[in-house]
């Protein structure tokens, strides 16, 4: 099986330039893949999905009567990002998280930033990320959003756009986890040959910037897992992220408050907890603080919270700037925080709020992408080019009746990358969530990402919930040699 027959057909591709050349750093994998037996890649494919098996790396789609597992499809050609390319995005991320991370501790505390009216009061304060009980909250050092995942595209110009941002339970680490130990296993000596920047190191660094969040005093703090069980569409991830950090993964029922602390029920008693990875929605955490009929939660955690004895990452509250209606403001909120231009930029949007905006949009629905501000994985959207009258008419019905509750953007010609399809190569549509951890002292952005795939030709659509996949993201070392990776925890046999 060759590349001799792929074609870019007009698109930016992120493994071939416009005269179908290998881009910078291509050029190993794609000699490599030439030179193997005709079916020998389909094999390693079929062997690569039979280890993700073995693994049970899975997810459950909301909605399916049967309520069964599904493997997250996986495709064997990685994407490749180049040492300079990653280096601005890079710079792009922390910039954004930064101001972003002010942003939240502003509007819970001074909110300088809507009284000098940068951003509308009204928009923020009726969020649905907008949690009242968070008001007046001082997390440790600071720092709010500790684990962020920043959705970008690539449009055809060759420039990536920030899509949007992922500020309270970012899920789909550890598939970039387990996709690059699969990986590894079926393209070796191309792996070393490439030079890739590694990736396994992100327990430690997640399990030292959790350990740094503990309240003062602590000096062996007892870090813990939070997940709402195994139902839970991302219970895989919450699962392994435990077993690879080596802590305790608990669900409400295992804590309890005592004498104003966080507690873990053991076989020895209760243990007290100094810091939580919660892996579970703002409303649910604390009945007496939220939703009163959450029977995940626990109660009396958010007065622990708000008086040090527990640090909870991300903080509550961070929704607020997960709001798409707030996202069309990042620009001006990186201006006010930092004084400074984003370096990577937003994909341009309308604000159906705004009277010219929303004209704008009803008048091209054919030509735009709308989005419901508090939906996520593809639901809730209107991709107009590929919709019917009926459906863009209901969406108009939708924007007249709540403008605020809609955005709109143009349809952007994502990049693709080559995808084993049969007995050949064919281009499909793929997006990156780089994961961001915000650390006491520093912030540090994983090499790459994860790179999710349309599986369906011609689909702008990537959520594994509407049938998409991932691939290894490998961002190459700009000097050549690059670190080893130090080796996740695998449990599963060798091929």
């Amino acid at each position: 099986m060759r590349f001799d027959r792929y074609e870019t057909e007009g698109f930016y591709d992120e493994l071939f330039d416009e005269q179908n050349q290998p881009r910078g750093g291509a050029d190993v994998l794609i000699e490599r893949i030439n030179a193997l037996p005709e079916t020998e890649l389909q094999r390693r494919q079929k062997a690569a999905e039979l280890a993700l098996l073995n693994l049970g790396i899975t997810f459950n789609v909301y909605g399916n009567d049967a309520q069964i597992e599904k493997i997250f499809p996986f495709d064997i050609v990685p994407r490749i990002v180049q040492a300079k390319e990653w280096e601005n995005l890079e710079k792009g991320l922390k910039q954004r998280i930064t101001a972003l991370n002010a942003f939240i501790n502003d509007i819970y505390n001074d909110q300088k930033i809507l009284k000098d009216g940068v951003v509308p009061a009204d928009l923020v304060l009726t969020a649905e990320g907008f949690r009242k009980p968070c008001i007046g909250l001082q997390p440790p050092s600071g720092v709010w959003c500790h684990i962020t995942g920043t959705d970008l595209v690539r449009h055809g110009d060759g420039q990536f756009y920030v899509l949007e941002d992922n500020l309270r339970c970012p899920s789909g680490v550890s598939y970039v986890l387990e996709n690059r130990l699969i990986m590894k296993r079926t393209f070796p000596t191309v792996f070393d040959a490439c030079s890739v920047q590694p990736v396994t190191d992100y327990p430690s660094r997640l399990l030292e910037m959790l350990q740094q969040m503990a309240p003062d005093g602590v000096r062996s703090p007892m870090v813990v897992v939070w997940t709402p069980g195994i139902y839970n569409s991302a219970y895989f991830e919450h699962s392994f992220l435990a077993q690879q950090m080596g802590v305790p993964l608990v669900e409400g029922s295992d804590l309890v408050v005592h004498k104003g602390e966080v507690m873990m029920r053991t076989t020895k008693g209760l243990e007290r907890v100094d810091v939580i990875y919660r892996r579970i929605d703002d409303d649910f955490m604390d009945p007496k603080a939220f939703r009163p009929d959450s029977m995940l939660g626990v109660p009396g955690l958010m007065k622990a919270y708000s008086k040090g004895k527990v640090a909870l990452a991300n903080a509550p509250g961070t929704g607020v700037a997960d709001d798409k209606a707030v996202y069309a403001y990042v620009p001006e909120i990186i201006k006010y925080y930092l004084g400074e231009e984003a370096i990577t930029q937003n994909v341009p949007t309308y604000a159906c709020w705004r009277e010219d905006d929303r004209k704008y949009v009803l008048e091209n629905l054919d030509k735009l992408v709308v989005k419901a501000v508090n939906e996520s994985g593809g639901y809730g959207m209107l991709v107009g080019p590929h919709a019917t009258q009926a459906e863009r008419d209901e969406f108009a019905t939708r924007i007249k009746a709540k403008p605020r509750t809609y955005i709109a953007q143009p349809t952007l010609a994502l990049s693709r990358v080559p995808v084993l399809v049969n007995d050949h190569f064919e281009g499909r549509h793929v997006d990156l969530r780089p994961y961001i951890l915000y650390g006491k002292d520093s912030v540090y952005v994983l090499p790459g990402g994860l790179t999710r795939v349309a599986l369906k030709k011609g689909s702008l659509v990537v959520n594994s919930s509407q049938g998409g996949g991932s691939k290894d993201t490998w961002v190459l070392n700009a000097s050549g040699g690059g670190s080893p990776e130090s080796p996740i925890q695998d449990q599963s046999q060798e091929e």
